[in-house]
């Protein structure tokens, strides 16, 4: 498939890729992440690409590139007064903010200082008690969670992830996802040996409110199984699991579309 003809982005992937390019493994510097993100949403795969991911310490060279796109600052713990201010006048669509250990506080802080039309997503801790996600149920705001990063204690088990979606499921809490899911299928890196989930596993995932089941599919390595899956979805299933998982942050866009395409699953219009 050539990325550069155009397509039609299946309602599945419509805005579920994050352009994490400036976080690592990326690590792409802003002023070459910036038309780098501006190509992408000017490419026939458009519709697939959510906005660019930037870190609060960024903020201020970003200003000086004058992005015309919407933006979404992540947040560490305690800086969320101070990302709002250095991202003045910038197209703020978002931010992804670090609750620590004390949800509710950082619910608090949200709905004391964040603009209307602003999005966050909360990043809650891995091991997240019910509490947590309690704190973020019937709020305004998604969950963050992590998939993966630069150890292998970053990454989640299977029963873990699962756990996790479902317990979203219960409350009906949106979440996005973070690292670790460049390719539609779970698999093992050559490089590193990391257990790396898919994110067709985690989409299939998201439609089940069953643990087991959704710790079956998270598990499933073979991608044409996935793909037979994706295919026999119905529209109502479709909207549940994006009303579900909202998003992931990935610092390549080309890497999933070209699975997605190897799969069969995206086509040339």
């Amino acid at each position: 498939m050539d990325l550069g003809e155009a397509m039609n982005v299946p309602e599945l992937y419509r805005g579920l890729f994050d352009d994490a390019a400036v976080f690592p493994p990326g690590d792409l510097p802003l002023a070459e992440a910036v038309p780098a993100h501006l190509a992408h949403r000017a490419a026939p795969y458009a519709a697939a690409v959510g906005p660019l991911l930037a870190p609060v310490d960024k903020l201020a060279e970003l200003a000086l590139l004058a992005p015309e796109f919407p933006i979404v600052v992540t947040v560490p713990t305690g800086r969320l007064a101070d990302a709002l201010k250095a991202a003045a006048g910038l197209p703020l669509a978002g931010v992804e903010y670090v609750a620590g250990e004390d949800v509710r506080a950082a619910v608090a802080e949200l709905d004391a200082l964040l603009p209307d039309g602003v999005d966050a997503a909360v990043e809650v801790p891995r091991a997240a008690s019910p509490d947590a996600l309690d704190a973020l149920a019937g709020t305004r705001y998604r969950a963050k969670y992590r998939t993966g990063g630069l150890s292998f204690a970053a990454f989640p088990s299977v029963a873990e992830l699962a756990g996790f979606q479902v317990a979203c499921a219960e409350r009906e809490l949106p979440y996005k996802c973070t690292a670790g899911l460049h390719n539609a299928v779970r698999h093992t890196d050559l490089g590193t040996g990391y257990e790396h989930h898919g994110f067709l596993n985690v989409l299939l995932a998201a439609g089940s409110s069953d643990r087991e089941q959704a710790t079956e599919l998270l598990a499933e390595r073979d991608g044409a199984r996935l793909a037979t899956a994706v295919q026999s979805l119905t529209e109502h299933q479709i909207t549940r699991i994006r009303s579900a998982f909202t998003a992931f942050g990935t610092c390549s866009i080309a890497e999933p579309l070209e699975d997605l395409a190897r799969l069969g699953l995206l086509e040339n219009s």
